[in-house]
């Protein structure tokens, strides 16, 4: 006998629902710079919206759901401020250096109550993790937004390096973000400073892959990343 399958189609979020998702989500974005993340509850997000309780509950199940709708937020500012640099840089340094830069630039107004949102993206579970299910979206951005940053400067490298860069460009970028999150000097110089003197580094090391002495070796770094991948 034949096997029935039940297919679900996504229904498409109409016109007003999405402007009430918005509402409720940049009514949490002020309420988290003005009050902090641990002082603000849904209900109070719901208040400032303009919306019940349960409907803020409908379009975000937690308090959690907020923070990542808000790292999409960031994302879309992080893209949007880094095309000056995308733009007009051609060296893989300055086009690196200029993008993790506007992050750092973007990111500054949060950095007071960054700390709290660490302790539970730090949580292997949280759907706050970079690495979660949950982050997908802004994930991928950030990372097709490396993969601007190397398609469009003088890089010759090896092809399966090339394609496995932007991912490892955001990996370094978390290693950034994680140095920024501990940084109390002013405008987060120290983090500024440790992008102008990482970059270089970090381009040197790319262009080397391509000397035969060590094209073995980042191979072999490919290699490692797509079977911890897999």
């Amino acid at each position: 006998m034949a096997t029935l399958t039940t297919v679900t189609v996504p229904v498409p979020r109409s016109d007003k629902g999405e402007a009430t998702r918005a509402a409720i989500a940049t009514a949490a974005q002020a309420l988290f710079l003005e009050r902090g993340y641990d002082k603000t509850t849904m209900r109070a997000v719901a208040e400032r919206a303009g919306v019940s309780l349960g409907n803020a509950y409908y379009y975000f199940g937690s308090k959690e759901h907020l923070i990542q709708a808000f790292y999409d937020r960031i994302q879309v500012e992080h893209t949007a401020a880094a095309e000056a640099a995308l733009a007009h840089e051609t060296t893989f340094a300055g086009r690196l250096r200029g993008t993790l830069t506007a992050w750092v630039d973007v990111a500054e107004p949060y950095h007071h109550f960054a700390g709290k949102f660490f302790k539970v993206a730090a949580e292997p579970a949280s759907p706050l993790s970079p690495f979660s299910p949950e982050s997908a979206p802004a994930r991928e951005a950030s990372v097709a937004l490396m993969a601007r940053v190397v398609d469009g400067a003088d890089l010759k490298v090896p092809a399966t390096v090339r394609g496995e860069l932007p991912e490892l460009l955001w990996l370094a970028q978390m290693g950034v973000v994680l140095f920024w999150v501990h940084d109390s000097s002013e405008g987060r110089r120290r983090t500024r400073q440790l992008v102008d003197r990482a970059v270089p580094l970090v381009d040197r090391l790319v262009r080397l892959t391509r000397l035969p002495g060590v094209r073995g070796a980042a191979d072999d770094i490919v290699a490692l990343v797509r079977s911890l991948r897999a």
